[in-house]
């Protein structure tokens, strides 16, 4: 007897599936479909995801042993490891893609006002690439090196509420550099890169586009010092100059005046010294929107562990691209429920409390009300996990 909705299915009520459907009908995810449609097929993917499945066998196994909740969590076709195959393989992974924008948009708005640690009004964005190693003999279309196939996720994060708000999938073989050309930079914001994307054309670029820079200097880089500003050492800010570039290329490609600033890190007592194009903002808060910029390495970390990209259900460009955007799309799902529901648990513990309690029949805010974090955990939970400055580029 059906006495109430799985946790599952109250889940995936938070879901806006009228926009689901409209990414569908663009790409027509469903024509000529007889059996799992594009939502089913999302619910199942997310089902993988929530609980941590390991194979396209592994989902169907467990799928069929849950029998009459699986119909009533909204999967009501039958559970085949060869149609969920095909689904990847040929359902277009744009329509997970664009959906998955949509909930990016969402949880926007929601942590506009999030406060991340550093006393700041614009927009703040981290930007950085993590590679994904694959065999190249089962993932010949993502050629890296001779012997060796790998993808990049190049992602945008925004610093309040730490979630992507621009992911772009390619070959190992892009440069992270590239990626630049790609974005549109919103006037006012702030983007924190290392040096990996120091390119004086593309930052001139940003500048026009009235964006605000923040980047490590290279050792190599050359500048002649215009003006210094007076800094307090005993906050570790060293230096803080107007420069100008003095190399014939580079001066070329950036004609205007850049800020340079020196920093000795208190933990790793090294000397950095950054560069950017915000003159207003004081020496010691550009110092720390760098190290904000290491939330987008535990966001890398975090999905590596938590979210199942590291194995795929297909070897196809198709179904690589459908899996990863389908686990960003849960990713970014916990972060509204956690921000609507005001719930205090981490990112963490709420998939943690949800792959143990998916196919309960419970009201799923009493699931998390039952699993209420200890003031140590949650203490721990809220500190700042930030390490020194260096990043390893």
């Amino acid at each position: 007897m059906h006495e109430g909705q799985t946790v599952f299915a109250q889940l995936m009520d938070w879901l806006p599936k009228y926009e689901l459907t409209k990414c569908v009908k663009r790409y027509d995810g469903d024509f000529h479909v007889r059996s799992m449609r594009c939502y089913e097929q999302f619910l199942i993917l997310a089902f993988a995801q929530l609980t941590y499945r390991e194979s396209l066998r592994d989902i169907e196994t467990c799928l069929r042993a849950l029998g009459t909740k699986l119909y009533h969590s909204g999967i009501r076709s039958r559970a085949s490891r060869s149609t969920l195959a095909d689904a990847n393989e040929n359902r277009d992974w744009r329509i997970f893609s664009d959906f998955a924008q949509v909930l990016i948009a969402q949880a926007s708005e929601l942590y506009a006002d999030e406060d991340f640690g550093v006393e700041l009004k614009e927009a703040a964005y981290a930007l950085d690439s993590t590679t994904i190693d694959l065999c190249l003999s089962l993932f010949p279309w993502a050629k890296f090196r001779r012997a060796k196939a790998a993808i990049k996720l190049h992602t945008l994060l925004t610093l309040r509420g730490n979630f992507p708000t621009v992911i772009i999938l390619t070959s190992g073989k892009v440069h992270d550099v590239n990626i630049l050309d790609e974005l549109c930079f919103d006037p006012g914001s702030f983007y924190i890169m290392d040096r990996g994307y120091l390119d004086f054309a593309r930052l001139y670029r940003m500048n026009q586009d009235r964006a605000f820079f923040v980047t490590r200097a290279k050792k190599n880089s050359c500048f002649r010092r215009r003006y210094s500003n007076p800094v307090d050492k005993a906050s570790g800010v060293r230096l803080d100059q107007t420069v100008v570039l003095t190399g014939f290329y580079s001066h070329r490609q950036y004609p205007e005046p850049l800020r340079r600033i020196g920093y000795r890190d208190p933990i790793t007592h090294k000397n950095l010294v950054f560069i950017t194009n915000n003159f207003h903002q004081p020496a010691l808060t550009i110092a720390r929107l760098y190290k904000s910029r290491w939330q987008v390495e535990l966001f890398f970390k975090w999905i590596k562990q938590h979210l199942r990209i590291k194995v795929f259900y297909g070897t196809s460009e198709n179904a690589v691209r459908v899996q990863i955007w389908v686990a960003i799309a849960v990713y970014v799902l916990i972060a509204i429920i956690r921000k609507r529901a005001n719930l205090p648990q981490s990112p963490y513990a709420i998939l943690q409390i949800l792959s143990v309690t998916l196919f309960e029949k419970t009201p799923i805010l009493q699931v998390f009300a039952e699993n209420q974090p200890t003031s140590e955990s949650h203490g721990m939970q809220n500190q700042p996990c930030l390490p020194g400055f260096l990043t390893g580029r």
